[in-house]
């Protein structure tokens, strides 16, 4: 294992709620990220999976900064950037850049390709000189497979596959370490999401690159990840290797996920079991107590509604099952196990 590039440790992000307009009073927030903790290696490339709603983008606003931490800490080589600002920040934004979701309203429509890329070159006036700047964005657009004579068109020129490229070279402009992208194929077709992550893939081992991967497409995810962690409601309930993750869960909420994943052979759709969770997903500004998941679990004892469980390896489990996972009752489903 490489060495970690970037550690979260008990990550929290809560919006308050508050009433009044004049003498405005918090009464209580919204818990969009409640404790968060994992570790990203250089050169590899962390999955984040869960359900709209359950954290992941807000997660990824965070550690850029974007988002101030309500408590936590987020270290970039052992430095914590969580409380850094000014000049300070922007050295370290340097580093540690994002792919957006949308590639429509990610781009300014009143500026060229050139000068949106271009621009992080006049924020960072260190990574190019002046007079070389436009052979710079020539290079990059060259790098993601655009034509270097589009220098000069607008967005709205390009279609949707040809925008994310975009995205993604002012994104590798600064010669970062670490970049996140936040579900950043999830407004494409199916046959331009291939040539984007395929994209991505080659540029990770061209410039070493870390990745965090956000994504609601399971299989996307399991083909560029190295390691899968799961959310649910703010929190991590498991983590491990695509392998572990995939083929030995042991989570209940990460066993339903995989369940829903659609199978392409109508044979195998006929046979396998589909586990059909109960309920709507409770309100993050008044989770349940306990595990958060308990009240759609179908493992769910007393115990779940008290104590809330760790992530961390279960000490009765072996083999691929022997991963972090935070429940109480942490085993492999007997149908996937058989």
């Amino acid at each position: 294992m490489a060495e970690p590039i970037l550690e979260v440790r008990d990550l929290v992000k809560h919006y308050p709620l508050t009433q009044g307009v004049l003498f405005k009073k918090q009464v209580g927030a919204v818990k969009a990220v409640d404790g968060i903790s994992f570790t990203l290696h250089k050169g590899e490339t962390l999955g984040i999976v869960g359900e709209s709603g359950c954290g992941k983008s807000t997660l990824a606003k965070v550690l850029m900064n974007l988002e101030r931490a309500t408590a936590g800490q987020v270290l970039y080589k052992g430095e914590d950037i969580s409380r850094l600002s000014g000049a300070a920040l922007k050295a370290v934004r340097r580093n540690i850049q994002m792919v957006f979701q949308d590639p429509y309203t990610s781009l300014n429509p009143r500026m060229t390709v050139g000068d949106i890329i271009g621009e992080t070159f006049e924020i960072h006036p260190e990574v190019a000189p002046k007079g070389d700047r436009r052979k710079a964005v020539q290079d990059l657009l060259d790098v993601v497979g655009l034509n270097p004579e589009y220098i000069n068109r607008y967005p709205h020129q390009f279609s949707g596959g040809q925008r994310q490229r975009i995205g993604i070279a002012r994104g590798l402009a600064l010669k970062p370490e670490i970049i996140i992208c936040d579900e950043p194929v999830s407004a494409l077709d199916v046959s331009v999401q291939a040539q984007v992550i395929n994209l991505l893939e080659q540029l990770q081992q061209d410039f070493e690159l870390s990745y965090m991967f956000i994504a609601h497409d399971l299989s996307i995810v399991r083909h560029i990840s190295d390691r899968v962690g799961v959310m649910y409601l703010g929190k991590m309930v498991e983590i491990g290797t695509d392998l572990e993750i995939y083929d030995h869960a042991t989570h209940p909420y990460t066993q339903a996920l995989l369940s829903a994943v659609p199978v392409p052979d109508p044979s195998d759709r006929e046979n396998r079991e589909r586990i059909i969770l109960s309920g709507d997903i409770p309100s993050p500004a008044n989770p349940p107590s306990g595990c958060r998941f308990r009240t759609r679990c179908w493992k769910a004892e007393e115990r779940c509604s008290t104590e809330l469980p760790l992530l961390a390896v279960p000490e009765l489990l072996a083999g691929g099952a022997r991963h972090e996972s935070a429940c109480h009752f942490a085993a492999e489903r007997e149908a996937a196990a058989a």
